[in-house]
C-alpha cells in the first residue's frame, strides 16, 4: 500500500486520473464544468488506487443530474451511452474498454458524506472532487472519508458501513465474500454477523447478478478461503443446496473428510496446481500454460468444487461398503440444472458439465495402466476424443480430487500414477494421434455410400470411429489399407449378423 496510507493521513498521495486519456480528462472537464455541481471520484477507483492498482472502472458522483452528464460525456467522446436506473439517477458510458458509471447523491442525500455512508463498505466509502478548471484531480488530492475507509484498507478489514446499507441489496451480501477472496481481507465480525443472520436473502437478487459475483469472487486466488467461509456461514448453503446436502456425508476410508469437505478441499488443491503445474506434473508446464488464467482458472474452480456433486444422490451401502457408482454421470447433470438456474453461458456450462462428467476417467485410466504396465493407443485416443480441448484441464482435476483424499485406505502413488499417466498420454497424442486427425480422412461418409453402397446412419460412425483407431495403432497407413479394413469390418459384422440369426431361429424351433 501506499506510504500515505501507512502515515494515516487522508491525501490519495497520487493523481491517478493523469494515467488516463487526455481526451477523456478534458470530456470530464467540459461536463462538470457545464452542470456546475461538485463532481467527486468515488467507490472501488479510489480503492484501487489507494492499493496502487489503475482502475478500469470509474464511478462518478454528483449531487443530481448524473443521467444527463453521462449521457453528455457519451456524446463528446463517442463511447456508448447506458440507462441503468432512471429513477436512481444511474447512467453508465463505455468507452475504450473503459467503464464510466455516474450516479447522483444516494436516497436525496445533499453532501457527498452523507452519500458515501449509504454505501456497502467503508473501503468502498470514498471519494475525491475533480477540479473542472484543470481536468485533473482537485488541489492537495483530499480523500472525503467519513468511514474510516483507508484505516480498514490499510488493516485489510472489510467493514460495513451499517448493516441496514447490506440488507437494502442483499448482494452485498455475497460481494463481501468476493471482497475477500480478490483482495485478501478479513470480514469484521459485526459485519459476519449481518451475512450469517442474513444469509436467506441471497436467495433474493437476479441469477446474473449473483453469476457475476461468483466469478469474480472464483477467478481470483483467494476464492477457496472464501468458499470455505461461505460454508461456515451458511450462505453456501443457501446458494447451493445440492452441495450442502454432501455436509456429514461419510466416504470410504480412501477419504479423510466428508463429501462436502473434500469438495472444498478440491477447490484449494486446484489453485495450488493452477499456481505451480510443473510441482504436479512434472516436465509438463507447456500443457497448462493457458489453464491458469482467466476463464480457464475461473472454469476448473467451478469443477473442481462440484466435480463430487452427484454423490449424495448416487449413495448406498452395499455390504456395509460406501459406493457412489454413476456419481460423476449424476454430478454432471445435477451441476448442469445448477448453472443453467444462474444463467450460465452454454458453452461454460457444458465445458465445466462435461470434465465432471469424465473426472473419473484418469483414474480408472491409471488403474488399467498400472495392471497392463502402460495403456493402448486406442485407449489414449478415446480419452482425448472424449476430453477435447481439455485433456490437461481434466488431469488437473483429477489430481485435484486425488490430492483432495488422504484416508488412510488411499492407494500410495496415485498422484504420481496420474502424472505419469498424463505425460504418456502426451506422448501418444503428439506421435500417433495428432498426425492422424490433422491429415485428411483415408475414407469418409461419402466412401461407405458410393464404394460400399452404405446408407447412412450409426454404422457410419462406428466405422469411421474404428478406422481411426486402426490408423492410430498403425494398422492402416494408406487409403487402400483403409478401405480393406472396411471390407473386413463389414464381413465380420455380416457374419456376426447371420450367426445371430441362426441362434435367434433355432430359440424358435
Amino acid at each position: 500500500m501506499m506510504n500515505s496510507m501507512e502515515k494515516g493521513t487522508e491525501s490519495l498521495g497520487r493523481d491517478w486520473l493523469l494515467t488516463y486519456p487526455a481526451e477523456l480528462r478534458q470530456a470530464l472537464r467540459r461536463v462538470a464544468r457545464q452542470v456546475g455541481k461538485p463532481m467527486y471520484v468515488a467507490g472501488g477507483a479510489v480503492r484501487d488506487w489507494l492499493l496502487g492498482s489503475a482502475a478500469w472502472d470509474l464511478d462518478f458522483t454528483v449531487p443530481s443530474g448524473a443521467v444527463a452528464c453521462a449521457r453528455e460525456l457519451a456524446r463528446v467522446l463517442g463511447g456508448a451511452f447506458v440507462l441503468l436506473d432512471a429513477d436512481e439517477d444511474v447512467a453508465r458510458v463505455v468507452w475504450h474498454g473503459l467503464t464510466l458509471d455516474f450516479s447522483g447523491f444516494r436516497n436525496r442525500t445533499i453532501t457527498i458524506e452523507d452519500d458515501l455512508r449509504q454505501r456497502d463498505f467503508t473501503i468502498n466509502a470514498m471519494a475525491v472532487l475533480f477540479d473542472p478548471e484543470r481536468g485533473r484531480l482537485a488541489p492537495g488530492l483530499t480523500l472525503v472519508d467519513p468511514l474510516g475507509g483507508v484505516a480498514d484498507l490499510s488493516g485489510g478489514t472489510l467493514r460495513a458501513t451499517a448493516a441496514a446499507n447490506l440488507l437494502t441489496d442483499p448482494l452485498r451480501l455475497l460481494r463481501a465474500y468476493r471482497f475477500m477472496a480478490t483482495l485478501g481481507f478479513a470480514i469484521e465480525e459485526q459485519t459476519a454477523g449481518v451475512i450469517i443472520g442474513h444469509a436467506p436473502l441471497l436467495r433474493k437478487p437476479a441469477p446474473e447478478r449473483v453469476r457475476h459475483e461468483l466469478d469474480l469472487l472464483m477467478a481470483s486466488s483467494g476464492a477457496h478461503a472464501a468458499i470455505m467461509l461461505m460454508a461456515q456461514h451458511g450462505s453456501l448453503e443457501v446458494l447451493f443446496p445440492e452441495l450442502a446436502s454432501g455436509r456429514g456425508l461419510a466416504q470410504p476410508a480412501s477419504h479423510h473428510l466428508d463429501v462436502l469437505g473434500h469438495s472444498i478441499e478440491a477447490l484449494a488443491c486446484m489453485e495450488k496446481i493452477l499456481a505451480y503445474p510443473g510441482r504436479y506434473f512434472p516436465g509438463q508446464d507447456d500443457a497448462f500454460s493457458g489453464d491458469d488464467r482467466g476463464k480457464n482458472a475461473r472454469l476448473l474452480k467451478w469443477a473442481a468444487l462440484f466435480h463430487d456433486l452427484g454423490k449424495p444422490e448416487v449413495h448406498r451401502l452395499i455390504d456395509d461398503r460406501i459406493t457412489f457408482y454413476n456419481h460423476d454421470q449424476a454430478g454432471a447433470e445435477l451441476f448442469a440444472a445448477i448453472a443453467r438456474r444462474l444463467r450460465w453461458p452454454t458453452d461454460d456450462r457444458e465445458r465445466v458439465a462435461r470434465l465432471i462428467a469424465l473426472h473419473m476417467w484418469p483414474f480408472h485410466l491409471s488403474n488399467a495402466r498400472r495392471r497392463h504396465r502402460g495403456i493402448s493407443r486406442r485407449a489414449c485416443l478415446r480419452l482425448v476424443r472424449a476430453a477435447d480441448t481439455d485433456l490437461s484441464a481434466l488431469f488437473a482435476l483429477a489430481m485435484a480430487d486425488s490430492l483432495a483424499g488422504q484416508g488412510v485406505d488411499k492407494p500410495p502413488g496415485m498422484e504420481a500414477d496420474l502424472a505419469a499417466l498424463f505425460a504418456e498420454v502426451r506422448e501418444v497424442y503428439q506421435a500417433h494421434i495428432q498426425p492422424v486427425l490433422a491429415g485428411p480422412p483415408l475414407v469418409n461418409g461419402h466412401d461407405l455410400i458410393d464404394v460400399f453402397s452404405l446408407e447412412p446412419g450409426p454404422v457410419f460412425k462406428e466405422i469411421l470411429e474404428g478406422l481411426l483407431a486402426a490408423q492410430v495403432e498403425g494398422q492402416v497407413t494408406d487409403r487402400a489399407g483403409a478401405l480393406s479394413w472396411v471390407r473386413t469390418f463389414l464381413a465380420d459384422r455380416a457374419g456376426e449378423t447371420s450367426e445371430s440369426d441362426c441362434l435367434l431361429d433355432k430359440e424358435r424351433a
